[in-house]
């Protein structure tokens, strides 16, 4: 199996790119992964640990005058509109992320790269898709155009890997939680926001209903289920670029309660807004059998190590910010 030797990062400055960069370089070696970004201004420590580069994904000489000059073999590729603004922006959001996805193919076939990674989403799901223990393979027909770019990148990926032997693979990421970097538009996010909330102000009003389930993952695990599976030896994956992902699901209700056993006098009130709809026509658990089975994947966090570790890093940033 060739090794990942240059790396490029699509959509770097954003929640789970900004974290991931850092892990690649700190495996790779700095000066061998670009991080790149669109218009947002890089982080100081994203900007001074390796290089970095401003690209529009939607314009494929961009990407191609990075990969050339950097030789890339392997890209990740993490630039995309999220749920939320996908629905305020649905044309955007299907420029960007089908667009954009397709330049990346384009690219990794023509310049026959190593490897390529493209996240998809629970947001692949929707209501006519099983919400308990949801099946790898099931019926996937969301209603958002967040959901919709997701299954139609599942799908464009695997034609690009059968079709054209690109070696693309992705995970449907559940929501991520990130001590971080702020969220960035997703329905998912309240779960990050609380922590400010609760530290700052003692109090939250959260977007979703009380009893809202979703599945969620704390960003130690997603940085670790991506790297673990781009480093997996392809011989052993049946599937490529749509993984379920699981580490565990909660509600509003039990992230608040678990709060205060950290914070006691923490009081939240629920204002569910349009992101219900949303949180509603994904599921509640997923079977990742097929990820822990073919590549060995295994979280190391539940709600409880999550909850203690989020509040300890923030308190942290906020007495020394």
């Amino acid at each position: 199996m060739s090794k990942m030797q240059n790396i490029l990062v699509t959509g770097a400055v954003g929640q789970i790119g900004s974290e991931l960069t850092m892990e690649l370089r700190q495996r790779y070696g700095h000066d061998n992964v670009v991080a790149t970004g669109h218009r947002t201004k890089p982080s100081e420590k994203l900007r001074t640990s390796g290089p970095f580069e401003f690209i529009d994904v939607t314009r494929r000489e961009t990407v191609e005058e990075v990969v050339e000059k950097y030789n890339i073999d392997t890209i990740y590729h993490l630039a995309a509109i999220l749920s939320a603004v996908g629905e305020e922006k649905p044309q955007l959001a299907w420029d960007v992320n089908i667009n954009g996805l397709y330049n990346i193919l384009e690219v990794a076939r023509e310049r026959e790269l190593t490897r390529v990674f493209c996240p998809s989403s629970i947001a692949a799901f929707g209501p006519e898709t099983p919400r308990d223990n949801t099946p790898q393979e099931t019926i996937l027909r969301p209603t958002t155009m967040y959901g919709v770019t997701k299954v139609a990148g599942e799908l464009l990926c695997d034609y690009y890997f059968q079709r054209f032997g690109v070696d693309v693979r992705g995970l449907r990421y559940p929501g991520i939680i990130s001590n971080e970097t702020l969220p960035g538009g997703g329905t998912t996010d309240y779960a990050v926001e609380i922590f400010y909330e609760a530290l700052k102000h003692k109090r939250y009003t959260c977007f979703l209903r009380e009893d809202t389930v979703l599945p969620m993952m704390y960003m130690p695990d997603c940085i670790k289920a991506t790297i673990d599976l781009m480093e997996a030896d392809l011989s052993g994956l049946k599937h490529h670029s749509d993984f379920n992902m699981a580490a565990m699901s909660f509600s509003p209700a039990e992230l608040v309660a678990e709060i205060k056993k950290h914070i006691p006098e923490f009081t939240c009130e629920y204002a569910p807004d349009f992101r219900q709809a949303i949180a509603d026509s994904w599921p509640m658990t997923i079977d990742d059998s097929a990820a822990r089975e073919e590549w060995g994947w295994e979280p190391d966090y539940d709600l409880a190590a999550m909850t203690a570790d989020m509040l300890e890093k923030l308190r942290q940033r906020i007495r020394s910010g």
